[in-house]
């Protein structure tokens, strides 16, 4: 039987070459204090190494923006760290995450207590045409095509200090589109390899 570590070292090798992704390894682990609970398990995890990725980037903290907010639990984590959150999701879900129907109700009352957190209906695409707008950081947890998240992440990271992208670890096209928009802005790409992959565009 081949040796499972073996496997993942030679993987994680592979990646750094591939995609010039460079291994995240935080030094701070902090659950922040208000979480709502969360229906999605995806994003749970991730929560705990966002004071080390502000700190990490030395981004402000003052306005994070996130497309694809699905029930608000990165939102809610998002909360903790930045005086505004905003958020962009057209509350139906998507081929990837499931078809919710629409949640945007369900989202806002989930997140009714979070009063830095605002909702907006709308498409990415709607949201950024013409906005010139800066966040200091921007999370980007759409549907996981090339294309999708290639348009979204690049003006997410020609926008912002720091921008992040779920799920580098589950699907390919995403980790190909964050490699590629880091070496088109010519910033480097980290990669959390935990609860699916946290991409760090800096």
């Amino acid at each position: 039987m081949f040796n499972t570590g073996i496997a993942t070292k030679l993987r994680s090798i592979r990646d750094s070459i591939v995609y010039n992704e460079i291994n995240y390894v935080p030094t701070i682990i902090e659950r922040p204090k208000n979480l709502i609970h969360s229906k999605s398990q995806a994003w749970v995890g991730l929560e705990s190494i966002l004071k080390d990725i502000t700190n990490f980037s030395g981004c402000e903290n003052n306005h994070a923006l996130e497309f694809g907010v699905e029930f608000g639990y990165s939102s809610s984590a998002l909360s903790n760290y930045f005086t505004k959150v905003t958020g962009v999701d057209i509350f139906t879900g998507d081929e990837h995450a499931g078809f919710h129907g629409d949640i945007y109700e369900l989202t806002r009352n989930n997140l009714k207590d979070y009063t830095n957190v605002e909702l907006i209906r709308s498409d990415y695409r709607d949201f950024i045409k013409g906005n010139e707008q800066h966040f200091d950081l921007i999370h980007v947890d759409i549907i996981h095509t090339y294309e999708a998240t290639y348009e979204c992440g690049l003006w997410s990271a020609q926008h912002s200090t720091v921008s992040i992208f779920h799920d580098t670890e589950s699907y390919k096209d995403v980790k190909r589109a964050v490699a590629d928009i880091a070496k088109a802005c010519n910033k480097k790409f980290y990669n959390y390899k935990k609860y699916n992959g946290l991409g760090i565009i800096i």
